[in-house]
């Protein structure tokens, strides 16, 4: 049962299809903080994760007529935000082959900033989300989806467009990849900082 003071999302969704800003500004407000860390996991920087997510806001309110409010939101939403994310990937790397290429790369990395070394448990995280930024496209989501979102391997399987199974190797994959890339002190300084 739907109190007034908390209309459902699908309720939203039609009344921002009538002009209504405020819902989708509600739909914004309700949704804004899971979607950000689910693109965070995917965007290794912090400001560039907010611009991913306001991308996804923005194709959503484009795309809003054709959202099935028989569906759930967070599906509907997780989706532009994975489609903004590799969109952001592959701009990068035409980016950075570009810089390679035409010798830039060398300036470019040296004005990198240095990530913060504050703490050993930091610098294994560090480590930890550039060895998960090195892996395959398809094995990176996921892991990403079925360890840190949470979701079965059933239903990343549906956000990715592949069956269950298909899911689970991946996942299996990328967790070899990354015990190789990443040696047993990092793995268990993760381990005892996620307790």
């Amino acid at each position: 049962m739907n109190r007034p003071d908390h209309p459902t999302d699908a309720s939203l969704a039609v009344a921002a299809r009538q002009g209504d800003d405020a819902a989708f500004a509600a739909i914004m407000r309700r949704h804004k903080g899971w979607l950000y860390q689910f693109i965070r996991r995917y965007v290794a920087d912090r400001d560039e994760a907010y611009d991913v997510l306001q991308e996804t806001f923005v194709s959503a309110w484009s795309a809003l007529a054709r959202f099935d409010t028989a569906r759930p939101m967070e599906a509907w939403l997780r989706r532009i935000a994975l489609n903004k994310c590799r969109d952001r990937a592959r701009r990068n790397t035409v980016r950075r082959t570009a810089l390679r290429i035409f010798g830039f790369g060398a300036e470019a990395n040296a004005s990198a900033p240095a990530p913060d070394s504050a703490t050993a448990a930091d610098q294994a995280l560090s480590r930890l989300e550039a060895a998960i930024q090195k892996l395959p496209q398809g094995l990176r989501e996921s892991l990403l989806m079925t360890a840190l979102e949470g979701l079965s391997h059933k239903e990343a399987g549906d956000l990715l467009g592949v069956n269950a199974k298909a899911v689970e190797t991946r996942v299996y994959r990328a967790k070899k990849q990354l015990a190789l890339m990443l040696d047993r002190g990092d793995l268990s300084d993760i381990a005892e900082k996620s307790e």
